[in-house]
């Protein structure tokens, strides 16, 4: 699990980060009274110039999460249960 875990995080983290950025900044352009960034709301859901991927793009994104998340509750649920079989005295 760790190994699937650390491979795809850097490619699942690119897209939140995108995702992340975009419409923050799109809203505070719009808070400011700045109309002119609609092509920030255009990246945010995955449209990259000729490549529109905004059909699939909320799902990788989804998908991408969900696999992080349950990598992540995997590996902490073994190390708790490693933890635990540490710290049981032999006499109990």
């Amino acid at each position: 699990m760790r190994t699937y875990h650390r491979l795809l995080a850097p490619i699942v983290l690119l897209p939140f980060m995108i995702t992340l950025l975009t419409g923050s900044l799109y809203q505070i352009a719009l808070m400011m009274g700045n109309f002119d960034f609609y092509w920030l709301i255009e990246v945010h859901k995955g449209k990259y110039g000729p490549l529109d991927l905004s059909f699939i793009y909320p799902f990788l994104n989804a998908f991408g999460l969900l696999f992080m998340v349950g990598t992540g509750i995997s590996m902490w649920w073994q190390g708790w249960q490693n933890q635990r079989r540490r710290t049981k005295s032999p006499l109990s």
